[in-house]
């Protein structure tokens, strides 16, 4: 992943890197992930207490869906594959993680270490993805595979 940590080609006025940025919290100067992430935790917290299982997992797909589009169309903004303030796919990677998980502090809690190990750590297959899958697809795909390996470990442990 190369990393150009210049921010100046990115805007939070425009609506597309808002998103990519995840409300700005990408643009942290270290560690931008897991900014991400914790970003990442309110728009779970909405989306557990007030919709019901098939709803969340409509809308987590379609984000995913959109960060395609969202993730490229940021990456192009900032001419870099990849960079580390797009957090987009964090956002969606921990909501895939916490799907149908009982809410608890707990289960935040773990979840977060879980997928921000997975992200960190990448194992296979995720390395593979991460490395010979590009654009805004390629972007997505590591932290939706980070997000569905948790989430089996998540399944496990609650």
């Amino acid at each position: 992943m190369a990393a150009d940590n210049s921010m100046a080609k990115f805007t939070l006025a425009d609506p597309v890197q808002f998103l990519a940025l995840g409300f700005g919290s990408g643009l942290a100067p270290k560690a931008p992930g897991t900014f991400g992430t914790l970003a990442a935790i309110p728009v779970y917290l909405l989306m557990a207490w007030y919709l019901p299982v098939a709803a969340y997992a409509v809308l987590t797909l379609a984000m995913a869906l959109a960060g395609i589009y969202i993730c490229q169309k940021a990456a192009d903004a900032a001419g870099v594959h990849d960079h580390p303030a797009i957090v987009w796919d964090e956002i969606v990677g921990f909501l895939i993680t916490m799907f149908m998980v009982p809410l608890s502090w707990q289960a935040v809690v773990t979840g977060f270490v879980l997928f921000r190990l997975f992200d960190i750590f990448k194992p296979w297959p995720i390395s593979i993805a991460d490395k010979k899958v590009h654009g805004g697809f390629g972007i997505m795909l590591d932290d939706v595979l980070a997000g569905a390996f948790a989430l089996i470990v998540m399944q496990l442990l609650f």
